[in-house]
């Protein structure tokens, strides 16, 4: 895969993710999570670490599976030479 689709998709999927963890963590304290009815043992710095890593890798997916689907149809049939 070139450099510029990995590009195409960590970039924006990058400014998602620090998008949807300034949301998230605006209204959420991670010290009042929860997991299985008991706290989380883990420090704040932690939890936001794990977050924005796991919203970063589900936007990569979205832009990935996006470029995907961009890819034309004779490409994808063509018969390889």
């Amino acid at each position: 895969m070139k450099m510029q689709n990995w590009m195409s998709i960590l970039w924006p999927a990058f400014l998602l993710a620090s998008a949807m963890e300034l949301l998230v963590f605006a209204l959420v304290d991670p010290a009042d999570l929860h997991w299985r009815g008991e706290a989380l043992m883990l420090s704040r710095q932690t939890v936001y670490t794990a977050v924005f890593f796991v919203f970063w890798l589900m936007a990569a997916g979205a832009s990935a599976l996006t470029l995907l689907l961009m890819v034309p149809a004779k490409e994808i049939n063509s018969p390889e030479d």
